[in-house]
């Protein structure tokens, strides 16, 4: 693994914020909301949007079957996207860096997760998710932000992830999203 001697500005801010953060890591409110944010992990996530897409075919509601889809989808590729960029950049989780005062970042190919911070997977799934679902249900798109937005932010406080790699997770969702719906549009008008 190549690691860099010089933290970046971006790396000292993370740094610092994970430190101030430190206080609440184990207070039981950051817990339950950090088990709750476990909602977000790849099969949840994965589950709610194949029951969405079954519902939809049992219940023969082509929008909720198409929304389904499109959660899978987006779902899908934020998840790839993700995992091509953790098993390029390093970076030491903020734990480790709070339990063991060892913070390591760069380029190689570390597979453990205390080595995989960068991006935040469920914030990446969440925002993908809420994305889409949002599009084919615009009245549930602001609560699915929102939600996707609380489970992304409570990732720094329980130390799991830091600032950047949440920002980073929540592009990729985002991005995800749009890949997803403008190839959807292509498929329309074919």
């Amino acid at each position: 693994m190549t690691t860099r001697k010089h933290r970046t500005r971006v790396e000292k801010g993370d740094i610092a914020v994970a430190k101030a953060t430190d206080p609440v890591r184990n207070h039981p409110l950051t817990r339950i909301l950090g088990d709750l944010s476990e909602v977000a992990d790849q099969p949840p996530l994965r589950t709610i949007a194949a029951a969405t897409l079954v519902a939809g075919a049992l219940a023969r509601s082509e929008r909720l079957t198409v929304a389904g889809i499109r959660m899978l989808a987006a779902h899908y590729l934020a998840t790839a996207v993700k995992s091509v960029v953790k098993n390029t950049v390093d970076r030491t989780r903020p734990e480790v860096l709070l339990d063991d005062g060892h913070y390591e970042s760069g380029t190689g190919r570390h597979d453990s997760s205390p080595y995989n911070s960068f991006p935040s997977g469920h914030t990446a799934g969440a925002v993908a998710v809420a994305r889409a679902i949002g599009r084919d249900y615009p009245g549930i798109r602001v609560p699915a932000l929102a939600l996707a937005a609380g489970i992304a932010a409570v990732q720094v406080p329980r130390g799991k992830h830091y600032v950047s790699d949440v920002l980073a997770g929540a592009f990729i969702g985002l991005a995800a999203d749009v890949a997803v719906e403008r190839f959807a549009r292509g498929l329309s008008t074919a």
